[in-house]
């Protein structure tokens, strides 16, 4: 698939981050994610901690996806972390009924920071999500030093940044991509 350009929300700009591009493709059993991140100087990484669950990954550098199948208003996000912790939460609608999602495997994620790129990839087992069709959003929680957050999403709805709002799933995945 294409890459997608983030936008970031305008009310919290980033300091030397310039353009996110995020993608997704299948890979056997994999769901493979890729951000690509320009004008990463100021960029805040999280440490490594190893695989595993953890909440409040969102609090600093942070990776998602958001997954609505095309069947009923309940949809799944994914947290990724530089740090190699992940989870994974189904909500029965907006920010309602949220529960952990159970997960075969856990996702492998790994973070490359160069000068002024950065990349962060992770593997999903395709297993793990919804059945397609979906809508999904991608988005970001970026750091900067100085404590600055930016907010990028394939795009905004109004008021706070909420990667929660359905006006941040705009990508479309269909059932055949899947095989």
């Amino acid at each position: 698939m294409q890459p997608h350009s983030l936008i970031p929300h305008r009310d919290f700009p980033a300091v030397t981050v310039r353009e996110i591009t995020a993608r997704l493709t299948w890979d056997g059993d994999w769901l493979r994610l890729r951000w690509r991140i320009e004008g990463a100087q100021k960029l805040i990484v999280p440490s490594f901690a190893g695989k595993g669950r953890a909440d409040g990954l969102w609090q600093t550098t942070c990776f998602e996806l958001f997954v609505q199948p095309s069947e009923g208003g309940g949809y799944t996000e994914l947290n990724l972390s530089p740090s190699e912790r992940w989870n994974a939460y189904d909500f029965s609608a907006y920010r309602e009924g949220m529960t952990e999602r159970a997960f075969p495997r856990e996702p492998t994620c790994t973070m490359r920071k160069g000068e002024a790129l950065a990349i962060f990839d992770a593997a999903v087992p395709a297993a793990a999500l919804p059945p397609a069709p979906w809508r999904y959003g991608m988005t970001a929680v970026i750091e900067e030093e100085g404590g600055v957050k930016s907010f990028w999403a394939f795009d905004h709805g109004e008021g706070k940044p909420d990667f929660h709002d359905a006006a941040c799933f705009t990508g479309a995945l269909a059932a055949a991509n899947q095989a």
